[in-house]
Formats: structure tokens, sequence, C-alpha cells
């Protein structure tokens, strides 16, 4: 049996900075703090959040936990992913033609009709290269142009917010939380119901988690639907692709496990002694596919190309990545599935490669 102490208490010894009570410590949580005024503020509500805790599976067992892994937490970006995984549920059901069919052609009167925004196809949408120009819920997109983030290699050539000739959608990639919350809006028309619901549905009930999962949006994103069969209208609130500005989801750190589980079996999981299909292996390969602009990115999933960024994991690694130090990695070289939370993102990489070492020790 492997003996992960080392790697465990690494990130329990070198704790994300944040706050672990941002209702009494307001300041010392989140990312909205560096968004340019007025929208460095939160529209949807936040919690108190747990100690370092995580999940290690190996080749489909749980070897290892600590912490508070049954605590559902804020995850930030990681339901990026999971809107990545509602698509692959659309293409499924056929709701959405394919990949590289235009959003306007599926949704149309939602924002994605004028000539620029005409362009965008469900693809740019995941894999961040949409150059989607508008406003969401009462936020520009602008405010995310020329935001930094760590992992992307190219230079920041401008301050937060700041203007930015746009460019042709699929030809330059941007990490922008404003066109995630477009994508996830134009989900809910395309399920015609809450996310939250339809997550749980597809995914979290036939895996047999989801306690006290909840994806929540924020106090200005209810919108109007109306049923096709019936023409009643209902108001059904949608959701964020993280907890930028609040809300977004919470989930606990085992459940995270059974999602990424759930990918690295190739979109097979186990029920009553039979394997059954939740997930195309066709999908589960995209979501892997370098950006040909960004090659460290897949599609709402970061990648890690030559080793490069996350030492300890394989070149054919991916991740689920949220604010606040928290991971999702899935290994097929491993076989290894390691959910980490709140745990200081400097220390991350030193993280994965005591992990490795106590993986390959056996």
């Amino acid at each position: 049996m492997q003996d992960f102490k080392t790697a465990v208490q690494f990130a329990i010894d070198h704790e994300v900075k944040w706050s672990r009570d941002p209702i009494t410590e307001p300041d010392l949580y989140g990312v909205h703090h560096n968004d340019p005024k007025p929208w460095n503020t939160l529209l949807g509500p936040v919690y108190p959040r747990g100690a370092v805790s995580g999940v290690i599976y190996l080749q489909g067992k749980l070897v290892c936990s600590f912490g508070e892994p049954d605590k559902a937490d804020q995850t930030f970006s990681v339901a990026k992913s999971y809107l990545a995984l509602l698509v692959g549920k659309a293409l499924e059901l056929g709701l959405i033609p394919s990949l590289d069919t235009r959003v306007t052609t599926c949704v149309p009167g939602i924002g994605f009709d004028d000539p620029h925004n005409s362009q965008i196809t469900w693809r740019h949408l995941l894999n961040q290269t949409s150059e989607w120009a508008g406003t969401c819920f009462g936020i520009p997109d602008q405010v995310e142009r020329f935001r930094r983030v760590v992992l992307d290699p190219k230079p920041v050539l401008g301050k937060k917010g700041d203007p930015r000739e746009l460019q042709k959608p699929g030809t330059f990639w941007e990490y922008n939380d404003v066109r995630i919350n477009q994508l996830s809006l134009a989900l809910l028309y395309i399920f015609g119901s809450n996310l939250s619901e339809v997550f749980k549905h597809h995914f979290l009930e036939p895996l047999g988690c989801g306690k006290d999962f909840t994806w929540e949006g924020y106090e200005n994103s209810w919108v109007e639907l109306k049923d096709p069969k019936t023409g009643d209208s209902k108001k059904i609130q949608s959701v964020p692709g993280g907890t930028h500005w609040g809300g977004g989801v919470r989930i606990s750190a085992l459940d995270q496990a059974l999602i990424g589980q759930l990918l690295l079996n190739d979109g097979t999981y186990e029920s009553g002694g039979q394997q059954k299909k939740l997930l195309s292996s066709a999908f589960i390969k995209e979501i892997q596919t370098p950006c040909p602009v960004a090659p460290f990115y897949g599609m709402l999933t970061w990648l890690n190309p030559n080793r490069k960024t996350f030492t300890g994991a394989s070149s054919n690694a991916y991740f689920m990545f949220g604010a606040g130090g928290n991971y999702v990695w899935i290994d097929p070289d491993l076989s290894c599935v390691v959910v980490t939370r709140w745990i200081d993102p400097d220390f991350y990489p030193k993280f994965t490669e005591l992990v490795e070492t106590s993986i390959k020790r056996s």
C-alpha cells in the first residue's frame, strides 16, 4: 500500500492564504477584488470553507483521504469543467448538432446574433477562444480582458478591464469568466432547465453521489423561459461557471473524485455489477485535446504538455482547476485521480511530485 503521508502533510502545511470565513473577513476570500470598479463586488452567495482536504484514487480504489473530504465547499472554476460535461451530454442527446455548430443556430436571441458573435461555435466557448463581446448579467466581457492567468505563458499587454481589439473567434485565447457565464446561459436554453438539476440527473445521481451539492447563480441571473409544450413561462436561475462573483458549485472532494474517475474510466461507471456508459469516449478525448492557439488548455480543462506545469503529473494528465487551490488531477498514465482543496497554488506542483513518488514507490 502506498504511503501518502508526506504529500498530505505538505498540502496541510501549505494552506491557501484565503480566509476560512468570507463572511467575517470578506477582503481575504475570492478573486473579485481584482476586478475594476464597480464590478469588484459579489452577486451571489459565499460560504465559510473547510480546511485543506483531498482524496486519492489509485487504479479505481480510494487509497487516501484527508481533511474534510465529504464537506461540500465552493469549488470556483472546477465548475467550468462541469459545463463541458453538460455540452458532452447535450451532444449525446442531440440537443447540439456538433461542437463546430454556431451557437446562434441553436439559441438565437440571447447574445450570439450580431456579425461578430454569430461566428462563435460551441468549441470556441469551450476552449476559451470565443472572443464573445457583450454583457452577461450586468457584467461586460471587457472586465476580464487582459486578465493575468499564471498558467498562460503569453505576456499581458494591458491593464485588467481595459479595452482591447477583438480577434476573430477561434484565433485568440483569453481566460474570461463572463464568456463562460454566457456559455452557461446558452446551456440553460438548450436543456430548458436549471443546470444544477440537469447535472444531478445526468451525472451525480447515476454515480450515486451529490449529497449537499448545489449550483447557485447570482441575484440578477434569473431568466424567463417558455415551456415549448405548454406555453407557460417559468423563471430559472442561470448559474455561473465558477465563484468569481459568488455562487457557483458547492461539492465535496469525494464527489469530485467520482466525476474524475468517470473520465479516467473513459465515461463508464459500475452500477449493479454492470458497466454502464455515461459519457462518450469521443467527447472525453475532445476535452483533452490541446487548443491550437493555447496548447496548455483543452476544453475547459488544463493540460500538462511536457510535464512543464504540474511537474509530478504525466504529460497526458489533465486537470479541473479552480481558484483558491482547488484541483482535480486526472492521470491516465498513473491510473490516479487526485482531488486537493485549499492548497496554496504556488506549492501545488511540488505536491504532485510527492504524490507521484508515493505511487511509483510501490
